[in-house]
Parts: C-alpha cells; structure tokens; sequence
C-alpha cells in the first residue's frame, strides 16, 4: 500500500521564526522517522507530504494515497486538528485516527467535558472564563485547576494552575487570557492520583492497552503534571503501569469516554481521581504524541510489552479496517491476550502481542 505521511514538523516552524512554546505540539524530525521506519517494516509503501498546505498543492497537483498516516496538529484555529481529516474526507481518502468532528470537539476541552458529563462519565465541576469579567461568576469551591481551553502538550499548565484563592485565579486567568487569546478552563482541582489510559481500536472493538500511573518526583512542579514536568519528564516523572481496583476503575473510565465520544484506532485518556478515590475525565488526546522514547503512548506500551513497531501496526490495522479492507499485512498484529477481556472489560495484567 501506498501511505502518506501528514504532520507539523517542528524544527520547520522553529526556522520560520516562530518560538519553542508556539511549536510545542508539533512533532519532532525522529519523531516522523521512527513512524515511516514502522510503517515500512510492515511492507508498505512511504510518501511524506508534510503539513496541511503540502497536502493542497499535492492533492492540486493529482497525488493520492491508499491511507494517509496524519498526525498534523494544525497551527491557527480552535478546528485546527480538525483540518487535514476534513480536507482528506472531501477528496474521499481514508487516514488513520479521529474524524473533523471528534478532533474539532475533544481540543476544546469545555465543550468535551459537556458531552462527557451528558454520557454519565465523572469529571470535575468546571467553568469557562473567556475574559476577566466571567472570573467573578466562578462559583467552585477552591482550590481550582486553570488550563487554556485548547492547547495540548501542558502548554499553559504550570506550578502556578494549582489555584488557592480569587485574587490569584484573578492573574491566572488574566495572564492565561492574553498569553493565549482564549477561554480559560477553571475546574475543582482533583487531589488523587492521576493516570493516562492507552486505549487502541474504535468502537465496541476499542481496548485499554494499560493504565499508567503519572507519579512526580521530589524536583518536579509539585502536585501538577506541568508543561515542565512533560518536556523533562526523564527527571522529573516515574511512569508505571497500574493494575489495582482504582486503576482498573480509571481504565474503565476511559473506555467510556473513548467510546462515547466515538475516538477512533488509538489514543491516550488523561484520568485522575477526587478525594474520594473516584477516576474523573480529565481530557481525550485522539491525536496523542508519538515519540518512541518521550511520548506517553509509546512509553506506556513499552511498559505493557508492545514495541513501537505493533503499537503502529495496531492503529494502521484499526484504520484499515475502518475503510473496509480488513486485516491487510501478513502477521496481524493482535491485542496482548493478557491486557485484554471480553467487549466489556480487560485485565491489568502485562502481556506481549
């Protein structure tokens, strides 16, 4: 098969002049290496196209592809992931992960949490703020948690989030509003564990591939997995994969947001529990980081036993069959027996695939 490649190559945007944080999302030149690597080992054919206005001139020029492995997060706009799938979809080309509806909702972390409380699933109570005025009307009990509404990677997630009292939600807020030009979620702060869930496949076939627990060490942003604590997680994180009652129960949380909000063939969901114990929805990456060694997917499955290798030969088994041609390479890869249960449940157990 032929398999194009989309994606924001950071060090790209970095020599147009844009700075470290405006290109924080985008990938890494090994990071596009190590998935063509992957996507060869499995027999395929390469074509890297790049971002979305490479992808213009050559869908203008008449090139096309069997699939297009898109990992391009867009630059401007809160419909910025959404972009590519939409553009692909308009010229009838399949391609790997979420549709322009589910990235178009899930990076506006508000609008997702809605659908999420609606589907039953718990999440922290929150408010919006979309300029200083609306910091009065938020009627949580403190302390809070302040993020921007649609950025990833941690950007705009620091020691100072964690919020204690109105006058410092106040210059969170303010400083949030005008670094970033957009509304600023504010939630409970959840005071439990926190866990990100790999989860592979779409629909009634989609499975948790483990939970891994987020612990910070004594030199990390205390109490938040910070934009610093991500960007120098090797000493500032432990990662390990989590199989007690709670983990179990912040999988099966996942599984339900995943599902409900109808993400499709691989992704991360970020958990963490209250007070009590309980898993809430914190956010959905449909479009998760995909550095082999720094990205939390990968480093998760690496921990379960999947190689990078089968980690994309399950989402590119996953977009296949989606688009109806079913299994499509010698040596499927399967879902580790051991992580797996029936439609409705896994075990915590490692496994290899």
């Amino acid at each position: 098969m032929k398999i194009g490649l989309t994606y924001d190559l950071r060090s790209a945007y970095l020599a147009e002049g844009y700075s470290e944080l405006e290109t924080a999302e985008f990938d890494r030149d090994d990071t596009v290496e190590a998935i063509e690597a992957a996507i060869r080992s499995w027999g395929h054919e390469t074509d890297r196209v790049g971002k979305i206005s490479s992808l213009v001139r050559r869908l203008a020029a008449g090139d096309r592809w069997d699939l297009v492995f898109n990992i391009a997060e867009g630059f401007r706009g809160i419909g910025r992931e959404a972009q590519v799938p939409a553009l692909l979809d308009a010229y009838g080309i399949p391609y790997t992960f979420s549709d322009p509806l589910v990235l178009a909702l899930t990076l506006h972390k508000a609008m997702t949490k809605r659908v999420v409380r609606d589907l039953g699933i718990p999440t922290a109570p929150f408010a919006l703020v979309r300029d200083e005025a609306d910091v009065e009307a938020v009627a949580l009990d403190f302390p809070l948690f302040a993020k921007p509404v649609a950025e990833g990677t941690g950007k705009g997630v620091t020691a100072a989030s964690k919020i204690g009292d109105r006058g410092q939600l106040r210059v969170v807020c303010r400083d949030l509003l005008q670094t970033y030009r957009q509304p600023v979620l504010v939630e409970a702060f959840l005071p439990g564990r926190e866990f990100t869930v790999g989860i592979a496949g779409t629909g009634p076939s989609a499975r948790v591939l483990g939970v891994m627990e987020v612990v910070l060490l004594e030199n990390a942003d205390r109490d938040v997995y910070t934009y610093g604590n991500k960007e120098w997680c090797e000493d500032r994180v432990l990662y390990r994969l989590a199989g007690d009652p709670e983990a179990l129960a912040a999988g099966e949380t996942a599984l339900n947001a995943w599902r409900g909000l109808e993400c499709r063939d691989a992704g991360r969901v970020d958990v963490r529990s209250d007070a009590g114990g309980v898993p809430n929805f914190m956010e959905v990456n449909p479009l998760a980081g995909l550095h082999p060694e720094h990205s939390d997917l990968p480093i998760l499955c690496k921990l379960a036993g999947i190689t990078f290798r089968d980690l994309i030969g399950l989402i590119l088994d996953s977009a296949m069959e989606r688009a109806g041609a079913g299994p499509y390479f010698p040596g499927r890869v399967h879902f580790p027996d051991a992580v797996f249960g029936g439609p409705g449940g896994w075990s915590s157990e490692a496994g290899t695939p």
